[in-house]
């Protein structure tokens, strides 16, 4: 099994050990061709998505990466247009909502409840109960945060699945159809010292779907 993560070597090192955890290659790439020989794709964390292409001017965005966006959106096309299963992770979720029509919150009110301060966030969410979130998790989770920006209006055919009740910032989303899903906490980088949540069960889910892909 080869997942590709979609982004640049200095800034994927946490996403490769999280993927080296279970039986599969982590392949960082900036290259669509690479995808060919995929059996699915991590869209990283990292900054803020381009604002034009959510139909908007900079209003708070930062840390951008017009020509990393470029090549995520992209690779997100090739694995819809292949039916490869995606977890977008942070930016990843949101270039996974952007994809498919959505907005973004450029700087959240609340952000100060997500924004890393020099180490991730801890917060509660809530979990929808009919969920591939709930099945795992249950309906209650702590998870980590390190984000200024969130989900505006949702994509088409997208659903959200996890929210944070003390803003209402959305959490978790997956599509209605495809195998594609996000969650807007960091699983690869989870602390054992401050949570018994683990990343380990998410990435069983999404090898459950390259694994079905196959069928």
């Amino acid at each position: 099994m080869k997942i590709a993560i979609v982004g640049r070597e200095k800034d994927t090192r946490n996403y490769v050990k999280y993927i080296s955890t279970i039986p599969a290659e982590p392949v960082t790439t900036l290259s669509i061709g690479i995808l060919a020989s995929c059996d699915g794709i991590v869209l990283p964390g990292g900054g803020d998505i381009t604002p034009v292409f959510f139909g908007e001017h900079n209003n708070g965005s930062r840390n951008i990466d017009t020509e990393l966006d470029i090549i995520q959106f992209q690779a997100l096309e090739y694995a819809i247009s292949h039916r490869l299963p995606v977890m977008g992770i942070c930016k990843g979720m949101q270039v996974i909502n952007v994809a498919f029509g959505g907005g973004i919150i450029q700087d959240l009110s609340a952000s100060a409840i997500h924004a890393y301060n020099g180490e991730d966030q801890y917060h509660f969410t809530n979990i929808e109960e009919a969920s591939f979130l709930a099945d795992i998790y249950g309906t209650e989770l702590e998870v980590n945060s390190a984000h200024h920006q969130g989900l505006k209006h949702l994509g088409q055919n997208l659903k959200a699945v996890q929210w944070c009740p003390r803003d209402h910032c959305v959490e978790g989303i997956t599509h209605e159809s495809l195998p594609v899903f996000g969650v807007q906490w960091h699983p690869e980088r989870l602390d054992k010292k401050r949570t018994t949540t683990m990343g380990g069960p998410l990435l069983a889910y999404f090898v459950s779907l390259v694994s079905a892909s196959w069928s």
